[in-house]
């Protein structure tokens, strides 16, 4: 399903967590008011316990009770918790606004990537997994901008600020707590170390969760057809399990390092400094108010720490996702690049191969040093069997995969010379199964192209007999679309893609089996379509039926990645070779397609 990814060491973790604070710096503005407040409400947190230990000491102990004072003091008091709570309302605020942005920019970024990304990567990927790191892994970073990473700015402020008042009043005991931290940073680390494998493990059950879902509602119709619903339910189960276990792994180490870990250290704590101030009292004399604001400073102290260690677990899970979307980020798949030249635009239409050769694994040619040339308005038509290499020419010219060896030229210049807007621009593709997306008739013809008005889609469709159709539709050119176009027959999405390619006016039409998916009538209205499609326009198609390519200009028979026969119809019929079997067979005058390979 999805590769497994390694084991981070800290080493990498830190790595991660840099990566992740980079997108803090377009936020600097930001992130320094919302420091500035952060230092305000620690400032209240600290002075709070003090003003109730002057109050204890000075006036309850002794049972003096003057008016002034104490009224200035409970209204210090007072003042500081109200503005603490407005002050700390505006830095969450600023703190989580920041957080929101930093992932709308991230999720930017993944999507855009993933778009970037070339046909190979998709070859190998489940589209499942994708969508996993997209949406879980950069909500899991959200959580940690948002929660964790305030929380921890928010302890460790708190924390600096309850040892300064520690100090303050006992330095013997904040000497103490301070020995503390060292056991605690242990429990943090061991807690790391371990549950960066359960959250890996759980991340890529998860991907895998998605990967089945995704593969079984895009295959519903022949899962059900097929009979094979128990099956999906068992492997999906299977993973699911997979998923819980390595969850329970986790709420186990939780349950021992986390919150129970911090209570056993702060009883310890608590029993300790209690007798401190036992026995001090025996020789000296021991401020209540002193003891009451040391308690409370520790109780201050662990409670940040107790909140770092159960926002570590959220913590762990982004800082897994996070590498999951920096390996996507980081993938060098991409896209062919191609080697820009200014002002170069297709005008011709011309193609050309160069002996070409083509592997999609670097190991075994799928081409193997194919050469034609297409002039001008003329038509190319490309035959042969399954996997004979016909959809891989298709996919080189149209730049979904880089080539190294050989060269394919558009009207005389290399076709990496010319910028991949240009070539989307003025090569139509039409392909077997045609795509249709979620809107209506009007948009899935435009494309969101402003350059297309109301009028042009008409026309467009029109041309391709498919007016007669979408008029008949409730809403007409407004229809809606669903999902994949499911409410069309298979003609009906194939006339639309006409109209779609058309209304680009592209030079060069590229046809993969355009008609296979069409009856009768509907072919009949679209080979009329094709041959006006074709006036003017360089045509690079591919055919199973050979009856729709006996007009062709060129005809090219490959096999086994090469090109073993080419001429017109009436040509390759004469050389009685494999063009000929294979019409024999269509025909019905041969009996198997052993004797069309032999």
């Amino acid at each position: 399903m999805e590769e497994k990814t390694k084991v981070m060491d800290s080493k990498v973790q830190r790595e991660v967590f840099k990566r992740l604070l980079t997108y803090t710096s377009p936020h600097k503005k930001s992130i320094l008011i919302a420091f500035v407040l952060l230092i305000f409400t620690t400032v209240g947190e600290v002075v709070g316990p003090i003003l109730v230990k002057i109050f204890i000491d000075d006036y309850l102990t002794p049972r003096t009770f003057p008016y002034e004072p104490i009224v200035l003091l409970a209204g210090a008091y007072i003042s500081i918790l109200v503005l603490k709570v407005i002050i700390s309302y505006f830095q969450l605020l600023t703190f989580q606004k920041v957080a929101l942005k930093i992932i709308q920019q991230l999720r930017i970024e993944v999507f855009s990537k993933v778009q970037g990304l070339g046909m190979r990567y998709f070859d190998k990927t489940p589209a499942g997994s994708i969508v996993s790191r997209v949406t879980n892994d950069t909500e899991a970073i959200k959580d940690m901008f948002v929660s964790v990473l305030v929380s921890f700015i928010q302890s460790g402020f708190l924390l600096i600020g309850i040892f300064i008042a520690m100090f303050s009043l006992n330095v013997k005991l904040a000497l103490f707590c301070l020995f503390l931290l060292p056991i605690i940073f242990f429990i943090m680390k061991t807690y790391r170390k371990y549950s960066s494998v359960f959250y890996q493990d759980m991340r890529e059950r998860l991907s895998q969760l998605n990967a089945k879902l995704s593969e079984s509602i895009q295959g519903m119709s022949m899962i059900q057809a097929l009979r094979q619903e128990k099956r999906l339910r068992q492997e999906f189960g299977d993973i699911n399990e997979q998923h819980y276990q390595a969850g329970m792994k986790n709420i186990r180490l939780d349950g021992l390092l986390l919150r129970p870990a911090m209570d056993v250290i702060y009883i310890f704590s608590l029993v300790l400094v209690l007798n401190f101030f036992g026995i001090t009292s025996f020789s000296n004399t021991v401020e209540i108010g002193v003891l009451y604001a040391f308690i409370n400073y520790l109780d201050r102290f662990f409670e940040p720490i107790n909140q770092l260690m159960m926002r570590l677990s959220m913590f762990q899970q982004a800082i897994v996702s996070a590498s999951r979307v920096f390996k996507l980020l980081d993938d060098n798949e991409v896209t062919p690049h191609q080697q820009e030249q200014d002002d170069v635009s297709i005008h011709q239409g011309e193609i050309e191969f160069r002996n070409v050769s083509f592997s999609y694994d670097g190991q075994q040619d799928v081409l193997k040093n194919i050469s034609f040339k297409a002039k001008p308005g003329e038509t190319v038509a490309l035959v042969g069997h399954t996997g004979s290499g016909k959809s891989s020419i298709i996919n080189l010219m149209m730049r979904f995969y880089e080539f190294e060896r050989g060269e394919i030229l558009i009207d005389g210049r290399t076709i990496k010379a010319y910028k991949m807007d240009e070539i989307r621009d003025k090569l139509g593709l039409v392909l077997q199964d045609p795509f249709l997306f979620f809107g209506t008739i009007a948009d899935n013809i435009r494309l969101h192209d402003k350059d297309i008005d109301d009028q042009a889609i008409v026309e467009a469709a029109e041309f391709v007999q498919a007016h007669s159709f979408i008029e008949n539709l409730p809403g007409q050119y407004e229809h809606q679309v669903e999902e994949r176009g499911s409410t069309f027959s298979s003609g009906e999405r194939q006339l639309l893609a006409f109209a779609r390619t058309m209304a680009a006016k592209p030079k060069i039409l590229v046809l993969d089996e355009a008609t296979a998916n069409i009856d009768t009538e509907t072919e009949e209205a679209i080979q009329a379509a094709l041959e006006k499609m074709r006036r003017g326009r360089t045509t690079i198609a591919i055919a199973h039926r050979l009856s729709t390519i006996q007009d062709a200009d060129q005809i090219l028979v490959l096999h086994h990645g090469e090109i073993v026969e080419r001429g017109t119809h009436q040509e390759l019929l004469g050389q009685k070779g494999l063009y000929h079997k294979m019409y024999l067979l269509q025909n019905g005058l041969v009996n198997s397609m052993e004797d069309v390979v032999r």
